[in-house]
């Protein structure tokens, strides 16, 4: 009777299964970045002096986007909503935060003048006391690079 003997030694490293999991991870990755933008994309006004606005960023913040044809934005959520009921759903997303009661208007460069005094007034008259507007720093061109 013959005693049957081990296969050889590959030595070979199999990387099918890491390219598989690198493949999952990158397609996960795909699927997961265009929703951690927070609000509609709009091409925001630029200034030369904006002041940085820190809490705009953190994920509780109550951020209004308005967008070119004058759509009207609400996060957290990213939901599409008209001027009318603005008012209550600032209201009730201000009710559940205690300590910055902050909104945050985002609005397109391009956007009409008449939609942003439209979403500020409805704000205030909603009880809204503090409006942050956000804007993007102009790169000065002129300026050197410091190292």
């Amino acid at each position: 009777m013959k005693t049957p003997k081990a296969p050889s030694i590959v030595s070979d490293i199999n990387v099918t299964p890491m390219v598989d999991v690198m493949l999952v991870v990158l397609i996960i990755f795909m699927v997961i970045t265009p929703m951690l933008s927070k609000g509609a994309n709009v091409d925001m006004v630029k200034a030369r002096y904006a002041k940085k606005l820190v809490d705009a960023d953190r994920e509780d913040a109550i951020l209004i986007a308005i967008t070119r044809d004058g759509k009207i934005f609400v996060s957290p959520g990213n939901q599409q909503i008209g001027l009318d009921k603005l008012a209550d759903r600032v209201k009730d997303l201000q009710t559940v935060r205690t300590s910055d009661k902050t909104v945050y208007i985002k609005a397109d460069a391009r956007a009409r003048f008449e939609s942003v005094t439209d979403v500020v007034d409805t704000l205030r008259t909603a009880g809204v006391d503090q409006l942050g507007l956000l804007t993007e720093q102009i790169q000065d061109k002129n300026k050197r690079a410091q190292i």
